[in-house]
């Protein structure tokens, strides 16, 4: 009954879609026109809903820009959990949409599930949004694709630093793996580009979506003191009304949540999915051997931050649109000596800096000076 079901689905979804389609035209598109009318369909999953104001929406509002690609057919489905239901939906998207390209966008959907559908569709290309690929293990129809959003968070520190009164700052994580701690070191530094003095107290909930251990952690923030929130969680949504709602401000992540909370959103850090997106549908489309390995930043469109809020007094405006225009020009280092973790030890000697694509900073384990009181 339930495989019906599935396949009811897909059909109804497949049919909605592609009807979609055929009154689009070609248009002016933002990150420019396909390269010919070849039909395609592309699949997209996601682990949770797509208005979720976070992870998966980042992804669908990405998924909504390839909509308008002349001869380009998009099927989504939500909600599939990170077990053998991705191996199916994978297969339905192939078997009933004759999707040719697939876009599994959660962590665990990459090993053993895209890597073993993959596996029977040597045919079909299937992009992994992570780091998780392998040259050496992986099939060639697979790869990963990521940005380097640390500078996004850096920029939130930057409005954070303007905005707060007590120049303590909360953040909401979900666990203590590099690109978490990389962000919570990037909302640091930037904060402490305004005043060196500002703190940053971190509780990770332990989990990616966990509303409830995200409004408590947002309010035991709140309680210490921290008087601007933001957060690495799937979805910032419970973040962001909790701390809006106890009189802070917030910086969002992932999307942008400024309707959530009009008067207290200050910025946020963005996935910009669509220009990948773009990139990989074009490619596919002209017959062009796709990206295994691909990353990209504030420079490359990867990334984009959400407009400033009315919090944002005038000289962090100021502040905020230069160094983001630094930032574009390449270069800009956030990771540079001499620097300290929260034990005291230095973890980044006088002279090394890293940027952003070090490979180094992918391990990045510590917390640095300045980052208080983080539980789990």
């Amino acid at each position: 009954m339930m495989d019906k079901f599935m396949l009811s689905r897909r059909q109804l979804l497949k049919s909605s879609v592609a009807g979609a389609a055929l009154g689009l035209g070609a248009s002016a598109l933002p990150f420019g026109q396909a390269f010919a009318q070849t039909p395609i369909t592309v699949g997209f999953i996601y682990v949770g809903p797509k208005d979720d104001y976070g992870y998966n929406q980042a992804h669908a509002e990405g998924a909504a820009v390839i909509k308008k690609l002349p001869g380009v057919t998009v099927v989504e489905e939500e909600n599939v959990p990170e077990t053998v239901d991705v191996q199916k939906t994978m297969e339905s998207m192939i078997n009933l949409d004759g999707a040719s390209l697939l876009f599994p966008t959660s962590f665990g959907y990459f090993d053993p599930h895209m890597l073993a559908v993959a596996a029977k569709y040597p045919k079909v290309q299937f992009r992994h949004c992570g780091g998780l690929w392998n040259k050496d293990k992986n099939p060639m129809n697979t790869g990963s694709y990521f940005g380097y959003i640390g500078m996004g968070q850096y920029l939130n520190g930057v409005a954070a630093g303007h905005a707060t009164k007590s120049k303590k700052l909360g953040f909401v994580a979900a666990k203590p793996i590099p690109q978490v701690l990389l962000n919570i070191n990037s909302f640091l530094l930037g904060a402490q580009s305004v005043d060196p003095s500002i703190t940053v107290q971190v509780i990770f909930t332990g989990e990616w979506s966990l509303a409830v251990k995200e409004a408590e952690a947002t309010n035991a923030l709140v309680d210490q003191g921290a008087d601007v929130i933001t957060c690495h969680v799937d979805s910032p949504k419970v973040v962001v009304q909790t701390a809006a709602g106890r009189g802070a401000f917030v910086c969002g992540y992932h999307a942008n949540q400024s309707a959530l909370a009009p008067d207290k959103y200050l910025t946020g850090a963005e996935w910009n999915w669509g220009k990948v997106y773009t990139d990989f549908v074009n490619d596919t489309i002209a017959d062009k051997p796709l990206g295994n390995f691909v990353r990209g930043g504030l420079p490359d469109g990867f990334v984009k931050m959400s407009p400033l809020g009315p919090g944002v007094p005038e000289a962090g405006k100021k502040q905020f649109e230069a160094t983001l225009a630094q930032i574009n020009k390449g270069g800009f280092a956030i990771i540079k000596g001499p620097m300290k973790d929260n034990t005291g030890k230095v973890v980044v000697p006088d002279g090394k800096t890293f940027p952003e694509d070090a490979i180094d900073l992918e391990s990045m384990n510590y917390l640095l000076a300045g980052v208080v009181g983080s539980t789990s």
